[in-house]
């Protein structure tokens, strides 16, 4: 999954003028999740449109073992996640996939049916409509269909967050340098150390030392956000929030960190700059908006499709010249 571009910079946008973002996210998870069911029940309907004789073995002949569903989809329809079978078998070949799912399908139905002959006073079931065509769902398959949307909204939920964090570091950073007029030469990806790529973002001094930065959109109390940092040996951590305690370990370690909740001015970034000595100048007062958009529209343009990449481009990124963008 990625993130269109308007998302991602309405992300950093909130971000940068101390929003929360998440609602973003939650809505972009919303969209994707309603197109799958729609896609889904519309393959339901098409087994019936195809002639498939609707049997108890059904869902398991036509929505699992067809050879051209991705091995992701069908652990999905099986009522699994792709990263559970990787735990426990340590692969995710697809042979491997297809016994681990057709195995937790089958207890699933078992589940399913210990569950309806407990109770049998109470009954669901799922209509579908296309067009001329009525299909209905048992019980035990209306829960079995759902269970499966619930594994799919779970499986979204996560990539979503995941892909959103990942998406957004290196332009959310691009932003605040070019915001803070820091010439391009100083934070320039291509000038890194290929030792270095896997650092979410590198400034540069003017004696060409790299400075690591960690940067991380994620709330209080997540531990992967508290202990990446302190793990990777980073010397800038950048997080939308950070924890009195979390401020406390950072001082120790002599990490300089920024806290963009409420940072409406960006003056903590400043100070991390100016102690790195990192050239720039400070934003113009009454300008912050202005200038905000305007560069957004530099570091990330709006393309409209999901598939538009985020990347920088020579023209945008080279270090030839100067400034991301003279506004003055």
């Amino acid at each position: 999954m990625r993130i269109p571009n308007s998302v991602a910079r309405e992300i950093i946008e909130r971000v940068l003028t101390g929003e929360d973002y998440r609602p973003v996210i939650v809505q972009l998870i919303d969209a994707e999740f309603l197109n799958y069911v729609l896609d889904f029940f519309r393959q339901i309907v098409d087994a019936k449109l195809d002639g498939q004789r609707i049997t108890g073995d059904w869902y398991r002949e036509r929505m699992l073992l067809r050879g051209d569903i991705p091995k992701k989809e069908v652990a999905t329809r099986a009522g699994l996640n792709l990263k559970t079978i990787q735990n426990a078998r340590h692969t995710t070949c697809r042979k491997v996939v297809e016994e681990e799912e057709l195995k937790h399908y089958e207890k699933l139905r078992q589940v399913i049916e210990e569950l309806i002959q407990d109770d049998q006073h109470f009954g669901v079931e799922i209509t579908l409509k296309l067009r001329n065509v009525s299909v209905t769902l048992d019980v035990a398959e209306s829960l079995i269909v759902i269970n499966a949307l619930a594994v799919a909204r779970a499986a979204l939920r996560g990539g979503a967050w995941s892909t959103a964090g990942k998406q957004v570091e290196e332009p959310l950073m691009r932003t605040l340098c070019a915001l803070h007029r820091v010439p391009k030469k100083h934070y320039d990806q291509k000038h890194i150390p290929k030792s270095e790529r896997e650092t979410d973002f590198c400034l540069l001094d003017t004696k060409g030392k790299v400075y690591r930065c960690e940067v991380k959109l994620l709330g209080k109390g997540n531990p992967e956000s508290a202990d990446a940092p302190l793990a990777r040996e980073v010397q800038v951590f950048i997080a939308d929030t950070i924890s009195d305690t979390m401020k406390a370990q950072l001082d120790s370690r002599d990490i300089l960190w920024m806290e963009l909740r409420g940072a409406h001015d960006w003056q903590k970034f400043a100070e991390i700059l100016d102690k790195l000595g990192i050239p720039h100048k400070p934003v113009p007062q009454g300008k912050e908006r202005e200038w905000l958009e305007r560069y957004l529209n530099v570091v990330i343009p709006i393309g409209g499709a999901y598939s538009a990449q985020i990347r920088e481009t020579p023209a945008d990124y080279s270090s030839e010249g100067d400034l991301l963008l003279d506004l003055e």
